[in-house]
């Protein structure tokens, strides 16, 4: 009688309880009937040495986009991009770059100053130069549309030297250094200046800027304008006072130098298309993006290697991201969600996000139509009972990340290391810039140390150390969170307040 009265009771339970029926109904989905030796594979192949660290514009970069691309052919995904300009329909978005040489000799003379290229300053840009002429400071060397902040009004910079301050009042992060930079390469042309000598101030010890700047530098290509690659435009340290207040003392200098050669390459974003199953929610889209780029062999890499071990594998950064993207594809190519799904593999993020800005300006989809960018990017991870998630609070998808994760076992910590900016250091904050909510889902830590260190881009980032297990949970979660969003009855909205609130404002007319 107990034994009838009990079993009674436990069916009962079942029929009532929702999470049970939401766990059986999960399980039928086709994220859940991935497999181990599925994701396993895809690592070993994008991480293994035969790809060669994967760096841009190399071979074994092009090898991943290809084993990509035909993955997206496999599973039967709609290629979105045009090949080469034709109407025939492609898997691949050619991202031009410029490949700049390592720095070269020089030296920048102000008075009794000398300036020593390669401890003191880097050309960031130009030709072989041998310049005596004016200098004249012009604060950061911008201006808006509006001619309302114009740090040239009232200077003429024909046939002179041009001095400015890095980045811009607001920021300072290297990778804003950089794209300002080049904005303000050209300004400088247009006006007729000779050279640019941009003093850097970032919160970054000078040493670091020096080996990680001074090497082969990858950028986005900047049309066939002969001068914009031909002026000089270096980089001096900034912090050193007295570079400073001889740069701004004196009426000319000297700025000699061998200058950067500089070649055009392709490298390429991989873009797959599952259309959405509801007759209205389908018109909008989820982005799901990963880079799949790493940074190359030996001296490319930036760190310790030996002959017998050169290549840096990026397993972790960013294979495992890229074998979630996969998995979503497989998953949502199966069992389609009510949106649309566009899942982009992105080059060039170890070079500046630059995959990432190219596609937000040359979007394949218009971006008004995308309700969230779900990136997938990690240095690597030192606990696997969790996903990290940078913007958990402020994208709007909390609930279905934690519901995802949970179903596969696995806990959420938002923002982890947030001394690090973590937010705005992936290809996520390309699209967070444009207005749409733009979480990075990445492998599980609570802060970096040793354990994160010890392999983000090192050489012993290959495959043989990750737990293939935790890589399975992983990318399941991701692809499970993706249908859930996807299937939301509102598209999910930044927080009030949200310093890309104002963004995506403009972008969706709210």
């Amino acid at each position: 009688m107990n034994a009838k009265f009990t079993m009674l009771a436990f069916i009962c339970l079942i029929q009532i309880n929702p999470f049970a029926s939401a766990q059986k109904k999960g399980n039928e989905l086709p994220e859940s009937q991935i497999r181990k030796s599925e994701t396993e594979a895809h690592l070993r192949f994008l991480a293994s040495d035969e790809l060669l660290g994967r760096r841009t514009g190399e071979q074994g970069n092009f090898v991943a986009a290809r084993y990509i691309a035909e993955q997206f052919r496999k599973l039967g995904l709609k290629p979105v991009a045009s090949d080469s300009g034709t109407n025939v329909s492609s898997y691949y978005q050619n991202v031009p770059f410029q490949k700049t040489g390592a720095n070269g000799t020089g030296q920048i003379v102000a008075d009794a100053e000398i300036m020593k290229s390669g401890d003191d300053w880097i050309l960031m840009n130009g030709e072989a130069s041998d310049l005596k002429a004016p200098i004249v400071y012009a604060g950061y060397g911008l201006e808006n549309a509006s001619k309302k902040w114009d740090d040239y009004k009232g200077l003429d910079v024909k046939g002179k030297i041009v001095l400015i301050q890095s980045g811009t009042p607001d920021v300072q992060t290297p990778s804003e250094i950089i794209a300002s930079s080049i904005e303000k390469r050209k300004l400088a042309v247009e006006k007729g200046a000779l050279g640019i000598i941009e003093l850097f101030n970032a919160p970054i010890p000078w040493n670091v800027v020096n080996k990680y700047f001074a090497g082969e530098q990858i950028s986005l290509a900047q049309g066939d304008d002969a001068a914009l690659k031909s002026i000089p435009h270096a980089w001096v340290n900034g912090k050193e006072a007295r570079f400073s207040r001889a740069l701004r003392g004196v009426k000319e200098v000297e700025f000699k130098t061998s200058g950067r050669k500089s070649t055009l390459i392709n490298s390429y974003n991989v873009a797959g298309f599952i259309p959405g199953t509801d007759p209205e929610l389908k018109k909008e889209y989820v982005l799901l993006t990963a880079h799949y780029d790493h940074v190359g062999v030996g001296k490319q890499g930036g760190q310790p290697f030996t002959p017998q071990d050169s290549i840096f594998n990026g397993a972790r950064d960013n294979a495992f991201g890229t074998v979630a993207l996969l998995t979503a594809a497989e998953a949502l190519s199966k069992k389609p969600a009510k949106r649309s799904v566009l899942v982009i593999a992105l080059t060039g993020e170890e070079v500046g996000l630059l995959g990432s800005k190219y596609y937000a300006s040359h979007p394949l989809m218009p971006l008004n139509k995308c309700i969230l960018n779900l990136n997938s990017d990690g240095a690597g991870y030192n606990d696997t009972t969790i996903v990290a998630v940078m913007g958990l609070e402020r994208t709007g998808v909390k609930a279905e990340i934690e519901t995802a994760s949970k179903f596969f076992g696995l806990g959420v910590f938002a923002d982890p290391s947030p001394e690090q900016g973590l937010f705005d250091r992936s290809d996520n904050v390309s699209f967070a810039k444009e207005g749409i909510p733009a979480p990075t889902f990445t492998p599980g830590f609570r802060e970096f140390n040793g354990d994160i260190m010890k392999n983000y881009h090192q050489v012993s980032d290959n495959p043989e150390t990750v737990d293939f297990n935790y890589l399975l949970k992983f990318c399941q979660a991701y692809a499970y969170t993706t249908r859930l969003i996807a299937d939301r009855k509102t598209a999910p909205q930044w927080i009030a307040g949200d310093k890309y609130e104002a963004a995506a404002k403009k972008l969706y007319g709210k």
